[in-house]
């Protein structure tokens, strides 16, 4: 079986799997969080894995979306749906005002610019009335979705976050492969070569930002709409480390990768949480550690390259 074949069967099998979970015992409103997270992570790949760009700010799109849509949904009446596309344009929003100061930096100061600027978001949120401050944006009522689905029905909220998890996953795919996405690879491979090529690279990067924002913010409409809260944990900094740690640990510049990471990183801190309390933090950063040591691509990453050294191994004693 090829790798295309494998990759295809491998994405198959977690879509039954995730189809028949609700079924299986275990709890929705975990899954949902995990998937959540997943595009969340998606989300940063698309900008760290096939652009090359490090943002150390990503919460803040999270968290503009989540608090948008909590306040929508809660205090001014909208349905959930116009609440979680009225979050996302936010986060798109934010995204783009914080790209044009960010884009034209590079490296480590393009980071920085990013981490500076997501504090600032953060301290908005501590300060504006609408948020709660410190204890947040609570009570968001999840409402029907056109009018029609009660998402207060757990597996019914449920199938629609992995509904939209589905149609992101796709989405990045097509992106990815598009001959959009061929740019944005060499960009991250080589820029001065892009540049050289014709290509407006910041242009280019920009867009990417601004589509990964806006999908950040998706990931924090649907949160706030399954958990019925939205905090200030959700715009700090700490969520765009967990972020960078889901990406790196699954396999920084694959499809799964992120996924397998969002689902890996939660997991644990729902296992942990409840048996070492505040020592979870300390565990999944030695656990990140040994897997940076060991799998240095991550875990499908290191798949991957398990396979081509099996295919170039078994070619060469064919040959």
């Amino acid at each position: 079986m090829d790798r295309e074949r494998m990759a295809h069967f491998g994405w198959g099998l977690g879509l039954v799997l995730l189809l028949a979970a609700p079924w299986l015992g275990i709890y929705p409103i975990f899954i949902m969080k995990a998937l959540c997270f997943a595009i969340f992570a998606c989300a940063f790949n698309l900008l760290l894995g096939y652009t090359g760009l490090l943002s150390f700010g990503h919460a803040a799109y999270f968290a503009a979306a989540a608090y948008s849509t909590g306040w929508l949904v809660r205090s001014a009446g909208w349905s959930p749906e116009l609440g979680i596309v009225a979050g996302t344009l936010i986060a798109a929003a934010v995204g783009l005002l914080v790209g044009l100061i960010a884009i034209r930096r590079q490296g480590i100061y393009f980071a920085m610019v990013t981490l500076a600027l997501a504090q600032m978001v953060y301290f908005v949120f501590l300060q504006a009335p609408f948020t709660g401050g410190e204890d947040g944006l609570q009570g968001v009522p999840r409402g029907q979705l056109f009018g029609v689905l009660p998402l207060a029905d757990d597996r019914v909220m449920y199938y629609v976050v992995l509904a939209v998890f589905v149609a992101v996953f796709a989405a990045i795919i097509r992106i990815v492969h598009s001959p959009y996405g061929q740019v944005l690879k060499a960009i991250r491979e080589n820029e001065p070569r892009a540049i050289s090529l014709g290509y407006d690279v910041d242009r280019y990067k920009l867009l990417a930002f601004v589509l990964s924002t806006a999908i950040a913010g998706l990931a924090g409409s649907l949160k706030t709409l399954v958990l019925g809260f939205a905090t200030l944990s959700d715009a700090h900094w700490s969520l765009s480390g967990e972020v960078v740690l889901m990406t790196l640990l699954g396999g920084m510049g694959t499809f799964a990768g992120p996924v397998i990471g969002a689902f890996t990183i939660i997991g644990l801190q729902n296992f942990l949480a409840d048996r070492v309390g505040s020592w979870v933090t300390v565990i999944i950063g030695g656990i990140f550690v040994a897997c940076v040591v060991a799998f240095r691509r991550g875990f499908v990453g290191e798949a991957l390259a398990w396979m081509q050294r099996r295919k170039l191994a078994r070619a060469a004693a064919g040959g």
